[in-house]
């Protein structure tokens, strides 16, 4: 782990440069919390670099769907007085509205087809390359560059269709 928590740090900035302006959460936060999730219940069997950047994206896309949702929570009431800066909270949900609707659109993907969805959390938020997928998964890097594109393209479709 120590020999990755600089590449685990760069990948949490990038992924919350993504996020609303504000957010309460930083690069090196969401890089102790994924590592407290990992060495949690029963750490898992780490067969590569690949692998473990593959388990941690997973977990890093979890920490910031949860937070998201806790801040969408807080915003509905939450048993906090709410401020009236509309401008603000607009903006503030939009981006939280997005990470959820993301997250429930890769769900929907990986009941179709779990590799599709996993060829999106690992590029995505794992950060991984096209051939670092395709060794975590198992598969061709052609198989990858033709899996992203298809995820990706579906995706788009999904995340309109939500907005309408």
């Amino acid at each position: 782990m120590s020999a990755l928590y600089d590449d685990l740090r760069s990948v949490a900035g990038q992924h919350l440069r993504h996020e609303r302006v504000g957010h309460t959460m930083t690069p090196t936060a969401l890089v102790h919390e994924a590592y407290l999730r990992l060495m949690g219940a029963e750490p898992p069997e780490v067969t590569s670099r690949s692998h473990l950047l593959g388990i941690i994206a997973r977990l890093m896309r979890q920490i910031l769907v949860n937070h998201a949702l806790a801040k969408k929570t807080l915003k509905r009431g939450g048993g906090r007085p709410t401020l009236s800066l509309e401008a603000a909270t607009v903006a503030l949900e939009e981006r939280s509205g997005d990470l959820v609707a993301l997250d429930e659109a890769l769900g929907r993907l990986a009941q179709i087809d779990p590799r599709q969805a996993a060829i999106v959390e690992l590029r995505f938020f794992g950060n991984l390359t096209i051939q670092e997928t395709a060794d975590v998964l198992g598969v061709s890097a052609r198989s990858v560059v033709s899996g992203w594109a298809f995820a990706r393209a579906w995706l788009h479709g999904e995340l309109r269709c939500d907005e309408l």
